[in-house]
């Protein structure tokens, strides 16, 4: 029997517990959204129903399971849970799955586990709460920085994208630079609101862990989704009112102050999301589209012959 065949069901049971040990972050990524914005401890007290404020049980706090159990309410006080728990503990479960399956026993899976948890945080906080946690972005960038040492020393086997200071402090650089500018230039010249240092810092972080083609690949990633998605809410807009909520209705806003928003017609939409979803599809398919693009842009290696010249007729 080849080697291969005898580490298949391995990987298949790595694989399922990639995704179970998914959830169960999940479940403490959940802990992050809510608190984190409130300035309270993710440590203590124990998790709580919103509504009644008895502390949950071990049994009623498994992943996906228990919210499946209690028909999405509280055991005590019958009170609605929110569709994000279950959703945040699956989402993070596939992206550890899919971190075991494209980085393999690698020092890098772990690594990119941890990261694409942060980026599920950021999402949800600032879809939410219009904020970007700097206990995600400014830990993350000393971390993808020193994490480049450590492709340093191992190359190609430690399986990270990053395996140079440089382009890790560059991609940092670059990244946090390029937002920067363009939140100076949209304040000062255009004289409208800027993207927000949220986004500038994620940014950042996102170049020190994907080097600086990260950094420029989240942002166009970034951009395309956004624009998309945002050319549908106006197209929305227009077809069923002006604010997207009825006619005569007030416009969704974010809180007061806040600059970390794109806007369209009085609707408000926060850019953090779509640059964590870019730096994640970066993370897992970057080198194969970048190999797409130049082959795109590629010149021929042969000349395209249009017509011979013995097929020409001399008069």
């Amino acid at each position: 029997m080849a080697l291969s065949e005898i580490l298949l069901p391995v990987h298949g049971i790595l694989l399922i517990g990639s995704f179970i040990l998914g959830t169960v972050i999940g479940s403490f990524c959940n802990v992050c959204i809510s608190r984190w914005p409130t300035g309270e401890s993710v440590v203590q007290p124990r998790s709580r129903c919103p509504k009644c404020l008895n502390s949950i049980a071990w049994y009623d706090n498994i992943p996906l399971i228990s919210w499946l159990i209690l028909g999405a309410r509280c055991r005590n006080c019958r009170a609605s849970i929110s569709a994000q728990y279950p959703l945040v503990e699956g989402l993070t479960g596939v992206m550890f799955a899919l971190a075991y399956w494209r980085f393999g026993l690698t020092i890098a899976t772990p690594v990119y586990m941890l990261f694409c948890s942060g980026m599920i945080i950021v999402t949800f906080q600032d879809f939410t709460d219009w904020t970007i946690p700097d206990e995600v972005t400014l830990s993350g960038i000393p971390a993808g920085v020193a994490l480049s040492l450590v492709g340093m020393a191992l190359e190609d086997a430690s399986g990270l994208r990053v395996t140079s200071l440089f382009d890790a402090l560059g991609g940092a650089a670059l990244g946090g630079g390029i937002l920067f500018t363009l939140d100076r230039i949209t304040v000062f010249v255009l004289k409208k609101p800027g993207m927000g240092f949220g986004d500038v810092k994620l940014l950042a972080m996102v170049g020190a862990f994907l080097g600086w083609k990260g950094a420029l690949g989240t942002l166009v990633i970034a951009s395309l989704l956004g624009s998309v998605v945002g050319v549908g809410i106006l197209a929305y807009f227009r077809w069923y009112g002006k604010t997207g909520t009825g006619p005569g209705e007030a416009p969704t806003e974010p809180p007061a102050g806040d600059k970390e928003t794109i806007t369209l017609e009085g609707h408000y939409l926060p850019f953090g999301p779509w640059l964590a979803l870019g730096a994640v599809i970066f993370l897992f398919i970057g080198p194969e589209i970048i190999d797409a693009y130049f082959t795109l842009i590629e010149p021929s290696p042969e000349p395209i012959v249009i017509f011979n010249e013995t097929d020409m007729l001399i008069n």
